[in-house]
């Protein structure tokens, strides 16, 4: 418990680091820079690593699919629930958390503490359900992201011939997209990453470690904190995703009939993983575009600095939930037990919220008389 308390304030810690650098780097073109390295070669060498490690069986492909099944069931509920919270569907914020919300980033905010509490046999169940949620973020989003973009700015879609192109064309530009690819390929020649040669490994190795510390100093140095009600907000909304996470995971369980106390808790500590830093980087390279297209705010197609800003309040919060699941032992191995935390999650971002509820009833009401 005490190691996984430290793990904790180690991640708070790095992104208080990156705001104090903020400081003295003040250059946007080096935070930038830091961020070309994250995409480039820290983010494909975990991904590589992560794929190279997985033994593939046919029983094991339940588990990326019903992770997948969690990030759509997010990905088509987001629109309507963020209403509740005062976001217009058709805005930048809404397409922001759209994009966020249903990605996972169980590396950073799940893996350490289900290793610490759950063992390795569970860690490898969970990488491998990991699989699905990184081709939903890497590839799906990142569609999600051009058709978006297309859409608002050049009034079209990707579906046409032009569009589609260009989405391939960058698909395979994406070092992520070219290092999954090879790894794939290695895994079908029956290569692992204990079978490449020791100069690989070591590469791929020492660029992973970058990864993690990497990306929360990068929050801490780019993300800026504007108003406490915008924070109110973001966190309220995690609030709720955590809740219905919570259901999902409790649907998983009665319609599977799980009763392994590790396999339930495994089920619910995945799908309440902070939101992963993959979609930031399409909304990043968009909002970079759009900049040097000198694209007013209100025109943009999505709010960086909402999506940082909800990077940042995610990680510290899915792991408080997390280390709290599984520290409590196997208290939340009881469906009911599991069905109150989610009730009393979602409850604690509604109540914050009413004013923002009875706007939006109002709203309907006032649509429904214009009919």
């Amino acid at each position: 418990m005490i190691d996984a308390i430290e793990k904790t304030l180690t991640l708070i810690f790095l992104i208080g680091l990156g705001i104090a650098l903020r400081r003295k780097i003040k250059n946007k073109t080096e935070i930038q820079g830091l961020k070309e390295v994250i995409l480039s070669v820290a983010l494909p060498a975990t991904v590589f690593i992560a794929l190279m490690g997985i033994k593939m069986s046919a029983s094991l492909l339940i588990y990326p699919i019903i992770l997948v099944c969690f990030n759509f069931f997010i990905f088509f509920s987001a629109p309507y629930f963020l209403a509740f919270f005062g976001i217009a569907k058709s805005s930048p914020a809404s397409r922001t958390l759209s994009m966020l919300l249903p990605s996972l980033a169980p590396g950073l905010s799940s893996f350490p503490f289900i290793s610490e509490f759950l063992g390795g046999e569970s860690l490898a169940l969970a990488a491998m359900a990991d699989v699905g949620n990184k081709f939903f973020a890497l590839n799906f989003l990142y569609y999600i992201s051009l058709k978006m973009h297309m859409a608002i700015q050049q009034g079209g879609a990707i579906g046409n011939k032009k569009g589609m192109k260009d989405f391939l064309w960058s698909l395979i530009k994406e070092p992520i997209n070219v290092i999954m690819l090879l790894a794939i390929v290695f895994l079908s020649l029956g290569f692992h990453m204990s079978t490449l040669p020791l100069v690989i490994q070591e590469i791929f190795s020492r660029a992973s470690t970058l990864m993690g510390p990497l990306v929360l100093i990068y929050i801490g140095m780019a993300v800026e904190f504007k108003e406490g009600k915008e924070i109110k907000m973001i966190l309220s909304i995690l609030f709720f995703r955590a809740g219905i996470s919570l259901l999902f995971s409790l649907l998983v369980i009665l319609v599977w009939g799980i009763h392994d106390p590790n396999m339930i808790l495994l089920s619910v500590v995945v799908p309440l993983s902070a939101c992963s830093f993959w979609p930031f980087a399409h909304i990043s390279a968009i909002h970079h575009k759009e900049e040097s297209m000198e694209i007013p705010d209100y025109r943009k197609t999505f709010d960086a600095n909402l999506a940082l800003l909800t990077l940042a309040i995610s990680l510290p919060l899915s792991t408080i939930l997390v280390i709290g699941v599984l520290a409590s032992g196997q208290t939340f191995a009881e469906t009911s037990n599991l069905g109150l935390l989610s009730f009393t999650l979602m409850g604690a971002s509604i109540i914050p919220n009413l004013k923002a509820f009875k706007k939006v009833k109002a709203s309907w009401r006032n649509i429904k008389q214009a009919h």
